[in-house]
């Protein structure tokens, strides 16, 4: 599982930081009223306020580009690294989890201020458009099985610490057979993506598929999103419940053999140790709200 800002002023034709003997020369040539004015317009421009990136109802961020090419969430990039290397058995243990407690540290001040809400457990949303806890996999324990589950055994871990939730599609197309259309992945809860995947292909051993991260600091909780067929949500989006993330797909190294079910795969990890142990929210998918 898995940066602050710097605002630079335009410096006139010939001016530069680097070179304290220019800037001089040019300035003596400017005239008092033009230097009056070339001061007044920099001090404008450098007060300007600044956006910064919040994934919207339908998983756009910002205007113009995923995120605020301003305020970038540096340690979130860090942290999809971070996770990458986990994933594939890159990093240590013990240095692994000291990052990742740092990490995710940063990043809970990050979403703070920038405009971060905290949604508790009431404001949380089942995470399929069209979809309720009926379509969660049955058996026993609703295939929830967190028995020798290590989140830092990367994509090599055993046990089944998730809800698979599956979507009508029997002929394995990745499109609900009542509507024809791709099914949206929706944000559960409030947060901020940490971490993605966007690039599996069929040659690929990743279990996961297309999966993606958020942190929710709220609840201090991890979100993993897999088998997804597009994702819609940047590095250093803040997301808030219902959010749109991507679609449901059938990517993955078992997800894309033609037996399996396209479902959602589901795993929750709780942040209070650096552990990340496995949460189960069955009960709480049972009360969120489903949205058409």
């Amino acid at each position: 599982m898995q940066e602050i800002f710097g605002e630079t002023a335009a410096l006139p034709t010939g001016v530069s930081g680097d070179e304290p003997g220019h800037e001089t020369g040019e300035m003596r040539r400017l005239p008092g009223r033009w230097f009056r004015r070339f001061i007044l317009l920099a001090s404008v421009v450098l007060t300007l306020p600044t956006g910064h990136g919040r994934a919207s109802s339908d998983g756009a961020t910002g205007p113009g580009s995923d995120i605020d090419q301003v305020s970038v969430c540096n340690s979130c990039r860090e942290f999809d690294r971070l996770n990458t290397l986990i994933r594939d058995g890159g990093m240590p243990e013990r240095e692994a989890r000291t990052r990742v407690v740092r990490l995710l540290t940063e990043i809970g001040e990050w979403y703070r201020r920038h405009g971060g809400e905290r949604y508790d457990r009431s404001h949380w949303v089942f995470p399929l458009r069209g979809y309720s806890v009926k379509a969660v996999g049955g058996g026993r324990n609703h295939g929830y099985l967190p028995h020798g589950y290590d989140y830092f055994d990367g994509n090599r871990h055993l046990g089944h610490p998730s809800l698979d939730i599956f979507i009508q599609d029997r002929n394995r197309d990745n499109r609900d057979d009542r509507t024809g259309e791709y099914v949206a992945v929706l944000s559960i809860s409030g947060g901020i993506v940490v971490s993605r995947e966007p690039e599996w292909d069929s040659r690929s051993r990743l279990r996961g598929g297309n999966y993606l991260w958020v942190y929710d600091p709220s609840t201090d909780h991890l979100f993993y999103y897999a088998h997804l067929h597009t994702i819609s949500a940047a590095i250093g989006a803040i997301v808030k419940p219902g959010d749109t993330l991507g679609s449901v797909g059938r990517t993955g190294l078992n997800a894309y053999k033609k037996r399996s079910p396209t479902h959602l795969h589901l795993t929750v990890l709780s942040t209070t140790t650096a552990s990340l142990l496995p949460v189960n929210i069955y009960r709480d998918l049972t009360h969120a709200r489903s949205v058409e």
